[in-house]
């Protein structure tokens, strides 16, 4: 019984650090779209450089309720150097303090210093671009080039939104445009599987694939991708008891999709995706109140996973919206963490429990791993003030949230029962470009558990907020 004991606590600990890397990261994107928008070549200056710095604080409940606190410094410079739009050469360097309140880092290792890293790093070069400035000649072909550290994020970020050391390739031959990747994680990565050792510093993933998409209309363009994703973090062992685990994830994605409008005011993005592969098994099973140590085996992946969005544009001075999305990915019954190889899927049975390398918008308090989870989130936006001045660019935000189980019987990434509804969740969020070079965004979020979490561990009954407020000064 050890090692399912481990299972529900260690390995909750370790879930809760991995879920705190996720909600950090997403705050993260947040303020770079801030202070960092990507400008079309032609607008760049030859050589521009700069950085930012942010202050910020964040209150965040685990689940057993327990508030961390935690401030944290960013510092961030940069340099681009363009060549007639042409060759784009870019870097982006980053330093991170975090301070925690005494006994609140969620790895047990107090305040951190993360050294001064390459965050962005790549040289990119546009045939198009190439052949108008130096032939003179408007081409309906491309090839773009883009090599080096970069985020890739294919379609709604279901299966891959990633950092990756690796090369991106462009082909496009108008309406037809195919997108050719091949990378690996970059370092520090945090892994989706917690119970691995050093989940959330070492992380070695290969990822290889191809995007085909097509113009059909200028309002419609449907895609279809397939990625490979090879884990190289065999040499990976946790012995803990009589059971030594060893993790092999392997793993494919076949999708399609269509990103478009419908009229002028209504935009959609519809993602599906089968997942397959093979998967090490749990190093041991579990009958009644007796877990016994067992060999792995090299089971089958059969799983699947799709988001629908749906926005609806006022188009009006104050760039208001609402949407709809709804996510759902499967599970698996015999699981005893969604995710995870320790106390993962049963020797000798298919693993039908979705696991990919996506971020989606699935809420800042409760934010679970896409796995055996069905989210719908209704939401809007609005810039209140647009007329004057100094709230010219304030945007204030909600977002709704209901979470449920896709299988009532199979295990998310924390304890629960076999109901099907996990809870609500209800977020605001406040972007205010308050000079050229000072921003403000604040993230509020309250997670109500449902029937699935009640009773299925300790101070589950209870509400869990997310607090998050950041300054950033732009130079």
């Amino acid at each position: 019984m050890a090692a399912a004991l481990y299972c529900g606590t260690a390995a909750m600990g370790q879930t809760d650090l991995e879920r705190f890397e996720r909600q950090l990261e997403q705050i993260q994107r947040d303020t770079r779209l801030l202070v960092d928008p990507d400008l079309p070549a032609e607008a760049r200056s030859l050589i521009e450089y700069g950085g930012y710095v942010t202050f910020g604080f964040a209150a965040i409940d685990d689940t057993t309720q327990r508030t961390h606190i935690l401030r944290q410094l960013d510092l961030v410079g940069y340099v681009r150097v363009n060549l007639d739009g042409v060759h784009e050469f870019f870097l982006r360097g980053r330093m991170t303090y975090r301070d925690f309140d005494r006994g609140d880092s969620f790895d047990g290792n107090g305040d951190d210093l993360v050294e001064p890293t390459l965050d962005r790093g790549h040289y990119r070069f546009d045939l198009r671009r190439y052949m108008s400035a130096y032939e003179g000649q408007v081409v309906p072909y491309n090839v773009a080039f883009q090599g080096g550290r970069q985020l890739v994020h294919w379609a709604n970020g279901l299966v891959l939104s990633q950092e990756i050391d690796g090369a991106v390739i462009d082909l496009e031959y108008e309406p037809v445009s195919l997108q050719i990747l091949a990378g690996v994680s970059r370092d520090s990565t945090t892994d989706f599987d917690s119970s691995r050792p050093n989940f959330d510093e070492e992380t070695h993933r290969g990822f290889y694939g191809a995007m085909l998409s097509v113009d059909v209309t200028a309002k419609h363009r449907p895609y279809i991708y397939g990625l490979v994703q090879v884990d190289n973090n065999k040499d990976d062992i946790l012995t803990f008891g009589p059971t030594t685990t060893r993790f092999q994830y392997d793993s494919y994605y076949i999708g399609i999709g269509s990103r478009g409008s419908i009229t002028d005011n209504l935009v959609y993005g519809v993602e599906l995706v089968y997942q397959g592969g093979s998967t090490l098994s749990s190093s041991f099973t579990v009958a009644g109140t007796t877990a016994t140590a067992v060999a792995q085996t090299e089971d089958n992946i059969s799983a699947a996973a799709a988001d629908f969005q749906l926005d609806y544009l006022f188009n009006d001075p104050n760039n208001s919206r609402v949407g709809l999305e709804v996510i759902f990915a499967t599970g698996d019954t015999d699981r005893l963490h969604t995710s995870n190889t320790f106390g993962g899927n049963a020797p000798g049975t298919t693993d039908h429990a979705f696991n990919a390398f996506g971020l989606i918008n699935a809420g800042l308090a409760f934010s679970p791993t896409i796995s055996n989870i069905i989210i719908i989130r209704v939401g809007g936006s609005t810039f209140p003030l647009p007329t004057t001045d100094f709230f010219q660019r304030f945007q204030i935000g909600v977002n709704l949230y209901g979470f449920f189980k896709f299988d009532n019987n199979g295990p998310i990434d924390e304890t629960t029962n076999t109901d099907s509804f996990l809870g609500f969740e209800s977020d605001i969020y406040v972007n205010w470009q308050i000079t050229s070079d000072v921003s403000l965004a604040i993230r509020y979020g309250i997670f109500f558990p449902g029937s699935a979490i009640h009773n299925a561990g300790a101070n589950d009954d209870n509400p869990r907020h997310f607090f998050y407020t950041g300054l950033t000064f732009s130079f």
